[in-house]
């Protein structure tokens, strides 16, 4: 991976179990994040992505997620909700479960217009199962989720400013990754 790595951690576990190591962390991460049913995570992984609507309240929903090269990416409809807050105000949340850590990341999202990185995104989706290919700066393809709308969908990148890893397993604990 070329991404980049925390500069700080912090054991936020209050049992004493040791610190999570970022290696643990980023490895699971880089080793991907399957969407389909009964392929991992509680029957599957789910990322939810947390934003802010205009009167500051949050707004919750699951999305695609892909990671790449130490960031997440994921797609969302001109018109839908999560887009409108991401062009007011690109601070957010996403949260997935994954075996052996629950993971949430704290940063900022933006939209990715290179098409270098648009269709390396495309990829990753199509060896997902997602047929996205990109057309005009957004992604479109056959199907999305039910509540994505029609395409186009524009592609988000999502950079993290701290990430928290929950162990679900021995020897479970709880460590802040900051940047």
């Amino acid at each position: 991976m070329t991404g980049r790595d925390p500069q700080q951690q912090k054991n936020l576990d209050g049992y004493d179990a040791p610190p999570i190591p970022w290696e643990r962390v980023r490895d699971r991460l880089d080793s991907g994040i399957t969407q389909a049913p009964d392929t991992g995570g509680p029957n599957r992984h789910t990322a939810w992505l947390a934003t802010v609507d205009p009167n500051g309240g949050p707004h919750v929903v699951p999305v695609g997620a892909f990671w790449d090269n130490g960031s997440f990416y994921f797609t969302s409809g001109p018109g839908t909700r999560k887009s409108k807050n991401l062009a007011a105000n690109p601070e957010c949340v996403m949260s997935v479960a994954t075996e052996p850590f629950d993971i949430t990341i704290e940063g900022r999202a933006d939209r990715v217009t290179d098409p270098g990185d648009l269709e390396r995104i495309a990829a990753i989706a199509r060896e997902g199962g997602w047929p996205a290919r990109v057309e005009d700066g957004a992604f479109t393809a056959e199907f999305s989720a039910p509540s994505a709308g029609p395409p186009p969908w524009y592609l988000y990148r999502m950079t993290a400013e701290r990430i928290y890893a929950f162990g679900t397993a021995e020897p479970y604990g709880a460590t802040r990754f900051s940047y």
